[in-house]
């Protein structure tokens, strides 16, 4: 039987995701910009007292513990904004490569396979930029380099890909990486502004994980042509409706460490 995609109803689901990423990133620049200048006046409120030098002992005993510590939240928040971005990074190449095969971004592709493709790798993108900006205001340094964890794992990975279905595999796990990782961030970071950012952008992470789960379990049931949406639900199997999410509650046992990608 020849399998087919509904494109009309994949460009529907294209539209979705990039609503999702777009009120992700409008809200994740605000949470960025009042989160920087929340950390700066944090820094800057720490030292102020160390200039009084009559103050007492234990006045500044207190407005030195008070620098240690916003200190401390700071260069953690940094370590946690350069690992997020790493895996970004690592998600964006993956991506690329993907795109260079011939059944995800060449000749014989679907071409709104392809369009999803290349629409997911530029939100990656993105946040990735959205990291570092926030990473270089704080005085950190960029990292552009991927998650040194899972890089190898990638890399050693592709050259054993055989099919579309091989690709969609590596994507979930890198999909639920990210998205565990900035669950974990949530409880890791130091302001509710940073807190927000990444609640919403793991949103966007464990949408692309639910769409590809369901995509895979089609695939594997040797039923590509009812990926689309709405979907037929008289030929669907009856775990569909649950496959592209399998938990109450989101897990953080795959979660990166906050150093993790940290810039060395």
């Amino acid at each position: 039987m020849e399998h087919h995609l509904d494109e009309r109803h994949l460009r529907t689901l294209m539209e979705q995701s990039q609503d999702l990423h777009a009120d992700a990133m409008r809200q994740g620049r605000t949470d960025l910009a009042e989160y920087v200048n929340a950390a700066r006046e944090q820094r800057l409120g720490g030292r102020r007292p160390l200039v009084l030098a009559g103050l007492a002992a234990g006045v500044a005993g207190a407005a030195v513990l008070g620098t240690a510590g916003a200190a401390y939240a700071a260069d953690t928040d940094v370590q946690v904004l350069q690992t997020a971005a790493s895996l970004e990074n690592l998600a964006v190449s993956t991506y690329k490569t993907a795109l260079t095969l011939p059944y995800i971004g060449g000749a014989s592709a679907n071409t709104v396979v392809k369009a999803f493709a290349m629409k997911t790798m530029q939100q990656h993108t993105e946040h990735a930029q959205a990291f570092n900006n926030a990473v270089k205001k704080l005085g950190g340094k960029e990292q552009t380099a991927p998650d040194p964890k899972y890089a190898p794992i990638v890399a050693s990975t592709v050259p054993t890909i055989k099919t579309a279905a091989d690709v969609v595999k590596l994507a979930i796990t890198l999909e639920d990486v990210a998205a565990q990782t900035y669950v974990k961030n949530v409880t890791q970071v130091s302001t509710g502004d940073l807190r927000q950012l990444f609640a919403s952008v793991a949103g966007v992470e464990a949408q692309h994980r639910a769409i590809l789960l369901a995509v895979q379990a089609l695939l594997a049931g040797n039923a590509a042509d009812l990926i689309a949406l709405p979907p037929d639900g008289a030929k669907l199997p009856a775990a569909a409706g649950g496959v592209g999410f399998p938990d109450s509650f989101y897990a953080t046992d795959k979660a990166s460490p906050a150093d993790e990608g940290a810039v060395k």
